[in-house]
Protein backbone atom coordinates (compact mmCIF):
# COMPACT_ATOMS: atom_id res chain seq x y z
CA UNK A 1 0.00 0.00 0.00
CA UNK A 2 1.23 3.28 -0.95
CA UNK A 3 2.34 5.74 2.09
CA UNK A 4 0.08 8.43 2.48
CA UNK A 5 1.14 12.42 3.33
CA UNK A 6 -0.69 14.46 6.32
CA UNK A 7 0.74 17.37 6.97
CA UNK A 8 -0.98 21.03 7.66
CA UNK A 9 0.56 24.54 8.13
CA UNK A 10 -1.50 27.19 9.39
CA UNK A 11 -0.93 30.85 10.79
CA UNK A 12 -3.60 32.36 13.00
CA UNK A 13 -4.54 33.71 16.43
CA UNK A 14 -5.25 31.84 19.74
CA UNK A 15 -8.36 32.38 20.66
CA UNK A 16 -7.56 31.61 24.28
CA UNK A 17 -4.87 31.11 26.49
CA UNK A 18 -3.01 27.87 25.93
CA UNK A 19 -3.80 25.44 28.51
CA UNK A 20 -1.00 22.78 29.92
CA UNK A 21 -2.09 19.32 31.59
CA UNK A 22 -0.21 16.52 32.60
CA UNK A 23 -1.53 12.87 31.45
CA UNK A 24 -0.63 9.96 33.59
CA UNK A 25 1.86 8.80 32.15
CA UNK A 26 3.31 12.60 33.72
CA UNK A 27 3.88 13.52 29.73
CA UNK A 28 2.66 17.44 29.20
CA UNK A 29 -0.26 18.01 26.67
CA UNK A 30 -1.27 21.86 25.49
CA UNK A 31 -3.99 22.62 24.16
CA UNK A 32 -4.90 25.85 22.66
CA UNK A 33 -7.38 26.69 19.30
CA UNK A 34 -6.53 29.03 16.47
CA UNK A 35 -8.80 31.53 14.64
CA UNK A 36 -8.18 31.45 10.56
CA UNK A 37 -10.11 34.03 9.09
CA UNK A 38 -10.40 33.83 5.59
CA UNK A 39 -11.77 36.21 2.40
CA UNK A 40 -13.93 34.62 -0.01
CA UNK A 41 -16.67 36.54 -2.98
CA UNK A 42 -20.16 35.00 -2.30
CA UNK A 43 -22.94 34.64 -4.93
CA UNK A 44 -24.10 38.14 -4.82
CA UNK A 45 -20.40 39.28 -5.75
CA UNK A 46 -19.44 40.53 -2.82
CA UNK A 47 -16.27 39.85 -0.56
CA UNK A 48 -17.67 37.96 2.52
CA UNK A 49 -15.53 37.53 5.68
CA UNK A 50 -15.56 34.05 7.16
CA UNK A 51 -13.35 32.74 10.04
CA UNK A 52 -12.56 29.11 11.16
CA UNK A 53 -11.50 27.58 14.07
CA UNK A 54 -9.40 24.84 14.75
CA UNK A 55 -8.30 23.04 17.68
CA UNK A 56 -4.69 22.12 18.04
CA UNK A 57 -2.56 20.22 20.71
CA UNK A 58 1.73 20.12 21.26
CA UNK A 59 3.24 17.28 23.05
CA UNK A 60 6.01 17.34 25.59
CA UNK A 61 8.43 20.20 25.90
CA UNK A 62 6.82 21.65 22.32
CA UNK A 63 3.78 22.10 24.41
CA UNK A 64 5.37 23.51 27.42
CA UNK A 65 6.62 26.05 25.46
CA UNK A 66 3.51 27.15 24.63
CA UNK A 67 1.86 27.59 27.16
CA UNK A 68 5.00 29.72 28.55
CA UNK A 69 5.02 32.28 25.91
CA UNK A 70 1.78 32.67 24.27
CA UNK A 71 -1.38 34.23 25.02
CA UNK A 72 -4.70 34.67 23.80
CA UNK A 73 -4.63 36.85 20.73
CA UNK A 74 -1.13 35.93 19.99
CA UNK A 75 0.23 35.24 15.93
CA UNK A 76 1.37 31.74 15.68
CA UNK A 77 2.51 29.51 12.46
CA UNK A 78 1.48 26.01 13.51
CA UNK A 79 2.77 22.89 11.50
CA UNK A 80 1.59 19.19 12.32
CA UNK A 81 -0.58 16.66 10.76
CA UNK A 82 -4.38 16.25 11.47
CA UNK A 83 -5.25 13.58 13.65
CA UNK A 84 -8.61 12.66 14.65
CA UNK A 85 -9.90 10.76 17.59
CA UNK A 86 -12.83 9.63 19.06
CA UNK A 87 -14.39 9.00 22.61
CA UNK A 88 -17.69 7.81 24.63
CA UNK A 89 -18.99 10.76 26.58
CA UNK A 90 -22.33 10.31 28.69
CA UNK A 91 -23.42 7.17 26.24
CA UNK A 92 -22.74 9.24 23.19
CA UNK A 93 -20.18 8.80 20.90
CA UNK A 94 -18.18 11.39 20.07
CA UNK A 95 -14.93 12.52 17.84
CA UNK A 96 -12.90 14.96 16.79
CA UNK A 97 -10.33 16.30 14.08
CA UNK A 98 -7.57 18.22 15.51
CA UNK A 99 -3.94 19.44 14.55
CA UNK A 100 -0.78 17.57 16.23
CA UNK A 101 1.70 20.39 16.65
CA UNK A 102 5.41 19.99 15.49
CA UNK A 103 6.83 22.93 15.53
CA UNK A 104 5.35 26.07 16.85
CA UNK A 105 6.71 29.36 15.73
CA UNK A 106 5.57 32.47 17.47
CA UNK A 107 4.98 35.74 15.27
CA UNK A 108 4.79 39.43 16.47
CA UNK A 109 7.67 40.81 18.76
CA UNK A 110 7.60 40.34 22.48
CA UNK A 111 4.67 41.93 24.60
CA UNK A 112 2.83 42.66 21.10
CA UNK A 113 -0.82 41.49 20.94
CA UNK A 114 -2.70 41.02 17.77
CA UNK A 115 -1.21 41.31 14.32
CA UNK A 116 2.17 40.60 15.18
CA UNK A 117 5.80 42.19 13.68
CA UNK A 118 8.39 41.50 11.83
CA UNK A 119 10.27 38.78 13.69
CA UNK A 120 9.20 35.66 14.99
CA UNK A 121 10.61 32.37 17.19
CA UNK A 122 10.39 28.86 17.25
CA UNK A 123 8.90 26.90 20.08
CA UNK A 124 10.82 23.88 18.10
CA UNK A 125 14.13 23.10 19.53
CA UNK A 126 17.23 24.29 17.40
CA UNK A 127 18.14 21.47 14.66
CA UNK A 128 21.38 22.62 12.98
CA UNK A 129 24.44 24.15 14.36
CA UNK A 130 23.90 28.53 15.56
CA UNK A 131 24.48 31.19 12.66
CA UNK A 132 28.16 32.48 12.50
CA UNK A 133 28.65 35.82 12.79
CA UNK A 134 31.25 37.97 10.76
CA UNK A 135 32.94 40.91 10.81
CA UNK A 136 33.77 41.14 7.21
CA UNK A 137 31.78 43.33 5.24
CA UNK A 138 30.89 41.47 2.25
CA UNK A 139 29.65 38.25 4.93
CA UNK A 140 27.30 39.80 7.57
CA UNK A 141 25.30 37.25 9.24
CA UNK A 142 21.64 38.95 9.65
CA UNK A 143 22.65 39.25 13.71
CA UNK A 144 25.03 41.70 12.88
CA UNK A 145 23.10 43.54 11.00
CA UNK A 146 21.00 45.27 14.52
CA UNK A 147 19.17 48.58 13.82
CA UNK A 148 21.20 49.81 11.26
CA UNK A 149 18.72 50.31 7.83
CA UNK A 150 19.85 48.03 5.06
CA UNK A 151 21.40 49.57 1.87
CA UNK A 152 19.20 48.00 -1.15
CA UNK A 153 23.02 49.11 -3.51
CA UNK A 154 24.81 46.21 -1.35
CA UNK A 155 22.12 43.21 -2.45
CA UNK A 156 23.55 42.14 -5.11
CA UNK A 157 20.65 41.07 -6.91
Amino acid sequence: MARSFNQVILMGNLTRDPELRQIPSGQSVCSFSLALNRSYKGGDGEWQEATDYIDVVAWGPLGERVAQYVTKGRPVLVNGRLQSRSWEQDGQKRSKVEVNAQDVTFLGGRGEGEGGGNGGYSAAPATGPAPKKSSKKDDVAVEDLGDEPINLDDIPF
